[in-house]
């Protein structure tokens, strides 16, 4: 495989002093802008409601086949760019999920992952949202492709379950706070160093219901090395992906095979 330039769309969301069509057209304005100079395009957690704000989430949830999924379906198409739009609330009718979507280069979703492990404890998403069950796995230029979302970034456990379905390169959609923004980093090392994977995570910035996101969106080859990395402000991050390395660095140091 070539090497693919991802675009990491660190995305400011301030929802005290945004409107949502302010939201959507910066998200649409970045997408865009991305895709003119990468392959592979990712944005942040629930952007559009705030990944802390989880009451709005749900006021503001719509289906797969809604509006909010149609506008970056274009903007796949129209770019031919692979574009993970980041995750929305989407609304089954019945239940709402924290989505994750996929897109293909000919604007049709390639896969959607609705978020496992929910944040907030007895608070927040474990009180409005209902948690996934599906692990996603699927071919991208990035090779077989793992999706997970912000707080899944804590179980190990789901990694190594998507390596058991075949995934040599983890994205991963986030809405991390500051305060932890150490944790973030650490993580996404480990996460690439002990299943021998390539890790692409977007991470948001701004403030959502007074939480600060602390962006430092990056990318981390499969022996850990820090490939490219973000500031705390919005940006994008760009970086050259090699999708033969993980089966070349899984080949010189076999340690998958060692596990019990």
């Amino acid at each position: 495989m070539n090497d693919v330039r991802v675009g990491l769309v660190q995305l400011s969301s301030n929802i005290a002093t945004q409107t949502v069509s302010d939201r959507v057209a910066r998200a649409e304005a970045l997408a865009r802008e991305a895709a003119g100079k990468s392959d592979f395009v990712v944005l942040p957690e629930l952007w559009l409601t705030g990944a802390f704000d989880i009451e709005n989430a749900v006021r503001l949830a719509e289906p797969i086949d809604g509006p909010l999924v149609a506008i970056f379906r274009e903007i796949a198409a129209t770019t031919q760019t692979w574009l993970h739009m980041g995750s929305f609330p989407e609304s089954d009718g019945e239940n709402v999920y924290n989505t994750a979507v996929l897109i293909a280069p000919d604007g049709v979703v390639a896969a959607t992952y609705r978020k496992i492990h929910l944040f907030g404890f007895t608070e927040g998403e474990p009180l409005f949202i209902t948690a996934g069950s599906d692990l996603v796995v699927v071919d991208t230029p990035l090779g077989r492709t793992g999706l997970a979302t912000c707080y899944d970034l804590r179980f190990p456990e789901q990694f190594r379950a998507l390596v058991d379905a075949g995934a040599d390169a983890f994205v991963l959609t986030s809405g991390w706070p500051d305060r932890r923004i150490e944790h973030w980093r650490v993580l996404l090392q480990a996460r690439a160093i002990e299943n021998l994977a390539w890790v692409v995570a977007a991470n948001g910035v701004g403030t959502q219901h007074s939480t600060e996101l602390g962006g430092h969106s990056a990318v981390i080859s499969p022996l850990g090395e820090v490939i490219a990395e973000g500031s705390g402000g919005e940006e994008i991050v760009f970086a050259d992906v090699t999708p033969r390395q993980a089966k070349d660095w899984r080949e010189k140091f076999p340690a998958l095979n060692d596990r019990v």
